[in-house]
């Protein structure tokens, strides 16, 4: 039987077990739909009742580029050096550690005891992160968060790797993929020529990386599995 997104919502679902947070990561190329199904199944798994589901993109540990123009490196801008892994990495842990001991989401009413956890957002229009901009309520027992670089094996990011759950993998076929991403940087104000330019160089040579990861993936979401789309 093909996977589908009820068999996502299903797997993600059982993934908190004996009171505890857990964390559950979205990994895949530029483009790839990791936003979309992260949104997806936050929105789905809290339903109309007490949110029990955060998300939180890695996106919010950009280096700002200030930073970025300090060490020479915002043309690459996406690339896993222009991103904090290391401060990603612990905002996992602290994630976990703060992690209260009752209730566990949808199935046990134990109740939530401890702090929020903040965490930096990514504002899209400036391309700049922004600090303390995603709450994560001590209610929150399953954590969703999606990147590139989650199933990196070198430096922090190998950190990242351990403090997660389980990782899936958005799998989408690479034409449909670099229309999409084409198709955002357009949205965002580059003209069509620089979005094609940015896509095919410093964006296709981050993608190239992120497939090599595929393997460490405990799940791969192809296309059918996946929401569907309007980018």
């Amino acid at each position: 039987m093909p996977l589908t997104f009820d068999d996502l919502l299903a797997r993600a679902r059982a993934l908190p077990r004996g009171g505890r947070r857990a964390i559950l990561g979205i990994a895949g190329s530029p483009g790839a739909g990791k936003t979309t199904l992260a949104e997806c199944l936050v929105r789905e798994l809290n339903g109309t009742g007490e949110p029990w589901v955060a998300h939180v993109p890695m996106d919010g540990f950009h280096l700002a580029d200030a930073e970025l123009d300090r060490l020479g490196r915002r043309d690459r801008k996406g690339a896993p050096d222009t991103f904090d892994a290391a401060g990603y990495a612990a905002l996992l842990r602290r994630l976990r550690e703060e992690a209260p001991g009752g209730g566990a989401g949808p199935s046990d009413g134990g109740e939530a005891v401890g702090d929020t956890v903040y965490a930096p957002g990514f504002e899209r229009v400036l391309e700049q992160p922004i600090a303390g901009a995603v709450p994560v309520p001590p209610s929150a027992r399953l954590v969703v968060t999606e990147g590139n670089y989650l199933l990196l094996g070198c430096g922090a990011w190998e950190r990242v790797r351990s403090g997660l759950d389980e990782v899936w993998f958005c799998e989408l076929p690479e034409p449909e993929r670099i229309r999409r991403l084409v198709a955002r940087h357009e949205r965002f104000g580059k003209s069509h020529a620089d979005a094609v330019a940015w896509v095919l160089g410093s964006d296709q040579r981050n993608a190239d990386l992120v497939a090599a990861t595929r393997a460490r993936a405990d799940l791969v979401v192809p296309e059918g599995a996946m929401p569907v789309t309007r980018s």
